[in-house]
């Protein structure tokens, strides 16, 4: 059969047809540029890196005073081989006109839009973090690259310069993700890096920088290997997840300068500040730190309080929900049981309540003279016919109802069974639980509830008789009087030489040592 020249245009027409009719389905819509780009038809792509030069990255937190963004874009843009990007979750305000090549990047996710992917927008080998108000300096940025690029040490991934007047304080950072904790500390200077130059300030290794503003460099794969890599306040952000993996910074002597501003009223300085700690303190609540040892001995605490409820919900299986993911008890937590217990062994003391630490607590004073880093309440034993003797205790069971001391500690009958419960607070319910023993005939001691725990039999009261002082929680409190035999009379033999979870049916602690 022969074939037309119309109909083999014809046939050649349909499979074109075809063929972009195949590629549209294959091929996904490019989404729309955000109205902040700069760049309207800029897209940020997968691409590989490996591009010559730096990607300055300007992180704005907007915190309703005024910015440096276009000043400090104008100047690091004009350096040959750097691009300047603004990352930012709101557009910056007051509004000011960047510089054409600078694009401003949005960093919170919206409905309509694809979620944020910084990361696209960064084809540079390396990148570096610039505050607002830094000014750039020729060759700079270049020297950071190459001290990074040239140093033995596989430990240093980010290289820092200082900006302005007052250099950084190099520290310390030891950061313990089960502990819920981070420590600084004091760098030793008697040794200079050994890139140091002769200079009044040599270049220094850290693990975190504090007390100025920095300028920080380092390969884009690793900055975006963190899973808060923009996440302000920056310095610290980058330093806490940096002592996480075992990397350090490098402080060059060199500083970039910081363009002089008016100093700010009170009320603007009031806001700045408040941003300032308002940055850090979601930031230690995103990375899940509640305690901050500083170098000089003070502590910053971000947990649960007074005021607040306790950082864990209701316990299952003896197991509480911070244990399952590997963590143990928060620090904040620790302090409100060792301040409760306190409370509760000064008013049992004071009216002659004859009591005694029991279970895992009396387990923790005599391993490690404290709570048990991992338990999440306190228990102590007393003599039934004790009770009444405690003005809190006689309210709660003359009332039905609880009761709220001056200081704010909350005691109350538990809803389980026939025992006690006295509160770090109406609101924060870490407690301490408080269990009426009574003797039956033949000197046994036992109680009326029992919750099945390992630890629940009944025991002699040789053990009460008499009590003895042991150290617990920074204090002294009362104990039987051969701990080790009641312990493994409760617990079964070498229970203080081989700790373990309360429930190793759910966890045991080998798997998080």
């Amino acid at each position: 059969m022969r074939i037309t020249p119309c109909q083999a245009a014809l046939a050649a027409a349909i499979t074109l047809n075809l063929l972009l009719l195949l590629c549209s389905r294959l091929v996904p819509t490019v989404p729309p540029p955000s109205p902040w780009c700069h760049h309207p038809g800029d897209v940020p792509r997968a691409v590989p890196r490996g591009v010559p030069g730096v990607t300055v990255i300007l992180r704005h937190t907007p915190d309703g005073s005024h910015h440096d963004l276009a000043s400090t874009s104008r100047s690091f843009s004009s350096l040959p081989g750097v691009t300047v990007l603004v990352a930012t979750e709101v557009a910056p305000y007051p509004p000011v006109p960047l510089p054409a090549s600078v694009t401003v990047l949005s960093l919170r996710p919206e409905p309509h839009r694809p979620p944020p992917q910084p990361e696209l927008a960064v084809r540079t080998r390396h990148v570096a973090l610039v505050p607002d108000g830094a000014r750039a300096v020729p060759g700079l940025l270049r020297r950071m690259k190459d001290v990074l690029e040239a140093t033995s040490d596989a430990t240093i991934k980010v290289v820092a310069a200082p900006v302005g007047s007052v250099r950084p304080r190099c520290l310390t950072l030891e950061v313990d993700i089960k502990a819920w904790t981070a420590r600084y500390g004091h760098v030793d200077h008697t040794g200079a890096h050994p890139t140091a130059h002769p200079t009044a300030h040599p270049t220094a290794r850290c693990g975190a920088l504090a007390g100025a503003p920095a300028v920080l460099l380092l390969r884009t794969r690793d900055l975006f290997s963190l899973p808060f890599p923009l996440t302000p306040p920056v310095v610290t952000s980058l330093s806490l997840q940096s002592s996480l993996r075992g990397w350090h910074l490098l402080l060059l002597p060199t500083a970039f300068p910081l363009a002089p501003r008016p100093p700010p009223s009170p009320h603007a300085q009031w806001k700045a500040q408040n941003s300032l700690e308002n940055q850090h303190r979601a930031l230690m609540e995103q990375l899940g730190i509640k305690l901050e040892l500083l170098p000089d001995g003070r502590q910053r605490w971000h947990g649960c309080a007074k005021e607040t409820p306790r950082c864990f919900g209701t316990v299952h299986s003896q197991t509480p929900q911070y244990l399952t993911a590997g963590r143990w008890t928060p620090p904040c937590c620790l302090r409100a049981l060792r301040v409760t217990t306190q409370h509760v062994l000064a008013e049992l003391e004071a009216a002659g309540v004859r009591y005694w630490l029991e279970g895992g607590s009396l387990l923790g004073a005599v391993r490690l003279g404290d709570i048990i880093p991992w338990d999440y309440d306190v228990d102590l034993g007393l003599y039934r016919e004790d009770v009444a003797k405690c003005r809190w205790l006689a309210a709660v069971l003359s009332t039905g109802h609880p009761v709220e001391d001056p200081q704010g500690f909350f005691w109350e009958k538990a809803t389980e069974g026939e025992f006690f419960r006295v509160h770090f607070s109406r609101s924060n319910r870490l407690h301490v639980d408080l269990w009426p023993f009574y003797a039956r005939p033949g000197g046994i001691m036992t109680k009326d509830t029992w919750l099945g725990h390992r630890q629940d039999v009944e025991f002699p009261e040789r053990f009460l008789v008499p009590l003895v002082p042991v150290a617990f929680a920074g204090f002294t409190a009362k104990a039987p009087n051969d701990p080790r035999a009641f312990l493994e009379l409760k617990f079964g033999p070498g229970v203080i030489e081989n700790p373990e979870y309360p429930n190793p049916e759910v966890r045991r602690l080998a798997q998080d040592v």
